[in-house]
């Protein structure tokens, strides 16, 4: 392992609320994230979760039946996760793991059904660090097995940058580093979020060198802006709503759409 990313286990367990109520806000990243996984993934099985945070995706994978083993780096996501499942009565089905996605010497079962690396990779700075995790998922992947997998897009994060933090255009160097090598090349570990910022052209490659193979890859807050999508979409309920989601599932794969979405979703198959 090339890079120490305990700042990032720091981050996390500072406010182990912050993850949960993202995916509270951001209610189209995770309805259309579901949209996918219904799809592609086996009607049961074994699924390896890693960066499985406070559980939200966690708990819907248990209701529908799945055995699930959890992975993260933070002790303090991974216990409000513990809690949520025993509350519904499914700790049967999860079993919970601290552990680096780049070394998962802890999960020593192999011939998953499925794998969900939604949230590592975009915290892995180092490419070679990106690749490890992504080797050790295929390692526990049956043949044919499937991984999901999801990134922070380089240029869709302008908006809500321009939004939260407009004085951001001012740091030169960090405004490059950005868009020249997708990371702040002076950030300082431990001040804050530490992040790589992907852009979709790589992707792919990226997971093919390892030896997946590439089924798609789409937006998964298409057609939305930072400053009010997230609202309009929360408030929307029953068949409006519905056919909403429909819609952005449409073009979600749209080449002129991803690269624009917030954050990527990259769905592929163990050859």
């Amino acid at each position: 392992m090339i890079d120490n990313i305990g700042d990032i286990a720091d981050y996390y367990n500072s406010d182990p609320e912050r993850e949960n109520s993202r995916l509270e806000r951001h209610q189209l990243e995770f309805d259309l994230t579901w949209r996918y996984l219904a799809e592609y993934l086996p009607s049961q099985g074994r699924i390896l979760e890693i960066g499985a945070a406070t559980g939200r995706y966690t708990l819907e994978l248990a209701k529908r039946g799945y055995t699930i083993t959890a992975v993260d780096m933070s002790e303090n996501l991974l216990e409000i996760g513990r809690k949520r499942i025993a509350d519904e009565g499914l700790a049967k089905q999860v079993h919970f793991v601290l552990g680096d996605a780049r070394d998962l010497k802890e999960v020593t079962d192999k011939g998953f059904d499925a794998v969900l690396l939604m949230g590592p990779l975009y915290h892995l700075v180092e490419e070679a660090d990106r690749k490890a995790a992504l080797k050790e998922a295929f390692n526990r992947l049956r043949k044919g097995g499937i991984l999901s997998t999801s990134f922070i897009s380089r240029f869709g994060i302008m908006g809500d940058l321009i939004r939260n933090v407009p004085e951001w255009i001012e740091n030169e160097a960090e405004v490059q580093g950005i868009l020249e090598i997708g990371e702040n090349p002076d950030h300082i570990p431990g001040s804050g979020f530490r992040g790589y910022f992907a852009k979709i052209t790589e992707i792919a490659a990226l997971h093919e060198t390892i030896g997946f193979e590439t089924i798609t890859l789409a937006g998964i807050e298409p057609g939305i802006s930072s400053e009010d999508g997230d609202a309009s979409y929360n408030k929307l309920q029953g068949l409006q709503r519905q056919r909403w989601l429909d819609l952005f599932y449409k073009i979600s794969t749209e080449p002129s759409i991803i690269g624009a979405s917030r954050h990527i979703l990259y769905i592929g198959r163990k050859k």
